[in-house]
């Protein structure tokens, strides 16, 4: 196990991040981090790193936070950090209900992009969402015309990953520790 946690770092990532830096609940920002660590994504952004000192969030991150680079960028330089990530080849996308999105069935995510995540109960605000290049919502049919954020930005890295494929890790040789197969 230790073979793997030296070589985790170096190891490849999908070219998509989590923007989920207007999200406020530090359980909901645990679990984007848990998230974003299971698929091996390049970011997960907040709006502060100091965040990952509460207790909530290290409750639903359940140690992801060790292994999972994080990135940060305040909700009031969000518009022109998303400018920056364009500048470097990414595509923003915001994850929002909003009229002029598409539905997450019909979206061809580029290779490089970030998923804009927007706040509990309110959303994405316009000049958020006036610096993403897109936007995407996942249909639902039931009364209450929402989901968690944490599910559905994973529903959204799922879709991601379904397009792009896993990233190829290849398999640490086994460790003395490590049970080796019967021969």
């Amino acid at each position: 196990m230790a073979l793997v946690r030296t070589q985790y770092p170096n190891l490849p990532r999908h070219a998509l991040m989590v923007c989920a830096t207007l999200v406020e609940n530090p359980i909901n920002l645990g679990m984007l981090c848990r998230t974003t660590e299971a698929f091996r994504l390049e970011a997960l952004v907040l709006s502060d790193l100091t965040l990952v000192q509460d207790r909530k969030f290290r409750q639903g991150a359940v140690a992801t936070h060790r292994w999972q680079p994080l990135a940060e960028c305040a909700a009031e330089n969000l518009p022109q950090w998303l400018y920056q990530q364009r500048q470097r080849g990414y595509t923003p996308i915001a994850l929002d209900l909003q009229p002029q999105a598409v539905p997450l069935a019909d979206l061809r995510f580029p290779e490089r992009a970030v998923l804009v995540l927007g706040r509990e109960l309110t959303g994405i605000p316009a000049a958020v969402s006036a610096a993403c290049d897109q936007s995407v919502m996942i249909p639902q049919y039931g009364v209450v015309q929402s989901l968690n954020v944490q599910t559905a930005a994973a529903l959204a890295i799922y879709a991601y990953i379904g397009q792009w494929g896993m990233v190829a890790v290849a398999s640490p040789a086994p460790t003395p520790l490590a049970p080796t197969p019967l021969e």
